[in-house]
């Protein structure tokens, strides 16, 4: 089964640029379908795949964070070759 997850992880903090960039490279670094804009970062790959790098990374933001918001949103398909029609 394919995924597809959206991604804004949050770094409360002045210095939220680092850890956001750190973040994102290590989920491109998984070698899943990794899509990015200014708002968030899109992971499409097989659920266990995605499911088991986001658990590592989220785990490992918050180890390291002191405070965070990770908003994420998942939908049972893979949307990466959507295009909006409007």
């Amino acid at each position: 089964m394919r995924i597809s997850v959206e991604l804004t992880l949050s770094p409360l903090q002045d210095d939220f640029e680092t850890p956001v960039i750190a973040f994102i490279k290590k989920l491109r670094d998984s070698g899943l379908t990794v899509l990015e804009n200014p708002l968030s970062t899109q992971v499409i790959g097989g659920y266990n795949e995605v499911m088991e790098l986001l658990n590592s990374e989220i785990k490992e933001s918050f180890e390291n964070l002191d405070h965070v918001v990770l908003t994420m949103k998942m939908v049972k398909s893979d949307r990466s070759e959507y295009e909006p029609h409007f």
